[in-house]
Formats: C-alpha cells, structure tokens, sequence
C-alpha cells in the first residue's frame, strides 16, 4: 500500500514537471500542449486507482478500506474485545 502512495506521488511529480515545461516553452493554446496535459493528468488518475483498488484487497484487516472508513469497528469483532 506505501508504495502505491509513493508510486502516486511520483507520477504527480513527473505530471507537474510536463505541465510546467510545457507552460514554460509557450502559454499558447495548442492542441499539443493539451493533449499532454491530458495525458500527464490521466496518469495520475490511474495511480490513484490503483492506490483505491490496492486498499481493498490488503491481505489484513488493517489494510482494508472498511479501517479507514470505520476505524473502531475492527475492535467490535476482534477476538481481544471479546467476553471469555
């Protein structure tokens, strides 16, 4: 899971150096120019994907999206919170 938060980060970083190369050779309108703003924004998006799909399949119960989402209702069906 880290690694796909930095895998995102990354690519943001490398989305944020096309955008500003490209600003800095022309702030003309050009279709070039807004295909790859596109295409670097795309790119993005599917790291985030990948970042939400990761979260649902982790291999612990900590790992799921359910803890982020509901935090405290792990400890309700643990075995630790259980009457013996």
């Amino acid at each position: 899971m880290i690694s796909c938060v930095f895998l995102v980060l990354i690519v943001e970083l490398i989305n944020s150096a096309i955008e500003a190369t490209v600003d800095r050779i022309s702030l003309d309108d050009h279709r070039l120019v807004k295909r790859a703003k596109n295409i670097g924004s795309a790119s993005v998006l599917i790291g985030l994907l990948n970042l939400v799909t990761s979260l649902g399949t982790g291999p612990t119960e900590l790992t799921s999206w359910k803890f982020y989402l509901f935090p405290m209702s792990i400890f309700r069906g643990s075995m630790a919170f259980q009457r013996q």
